[in-house]
């Protein structure tokens, strides 16, 4: 096993030329470890390209509205992401994050079928928390809005769960407990 590893990081083929052999640069973990991005040169045209080594995880099936089952994707997470966060000030590190999130949970449940209702419901999850024109331009396309009214309902509704949080941040604890001990001071 440990061969062929070494074997495969050789073999990568280059973008740019074809080529089959090309020399690692760099390597670092990304998205929290779960995988290894790459630096390569091609030992035939000597242009740089990157790769990344990720788990291979058995394969998560989507379950669509209409039924069809295609396999679990996380770059149609990340074009959704980048569509709702259009002209807004999120960062593509924070797009990347919510995927990275997204598919650990998806694949940590063990489940071989994930709803799309389900994913995207994940995604609103931590979307909401980063960008509140982002969360409500996915939720609109995710819960496919017919008009203004619903449009408007999940605003207020975005604005009302915002505004319970605030008050929960703002509230003094009544007691507070030093670490180690099990009394309360004043």
């Amino acid at each position: 096993m440990v061969l062929y590893i070494l074997w495969s990081l050789t073999r990568m083929k280059c973008p740019y030329c074809a080529h089959e052999e090309s020399k690692v640069l760099d390597s670092r973990p990304v998205e929290d470890g779960g995988a290894i991005r790459r630096r390569r040169e091609c030992l035939e045209c000597g242009r740089r390209f990157t790769t990344y080594e990720r788990m291979d995880h058995v394969p998560v099936m989507v379950v669509k509205r209409d039924g069809r089952r295609e396999p679990f994707d996380r770059t149609k997470i990340l074009k959704g992401l980048v569509l709702a966060c259009g002209k807004r000030p999120v960062s593509m590190d924070d797009l990347e994050r919510i995927v990275t999130e997204v598919e650990r949970e998806v694949m940590n449940r063990g489940d071989h079928e994930v709803s799309t209702m389900q994913i995207g419901a994940l995604v609103m999850e931590r979307l909401r928390r980063l960008d509140d024109v982002a969360y409500v331009r996915f939720a609109s396309e995710h819960r496919r809005f017919r008009d203004v009214d619903m449009l408007v309902e999940e605003a207020e509704t975005l604005k009302e769960r915002k505004r319970r949080e605030e008050e929960l941040r703002d509230q003094v604890p009544l007691l507070t407990v030093e670490a180690g001990s099990t009394k309360p001071t004043q």
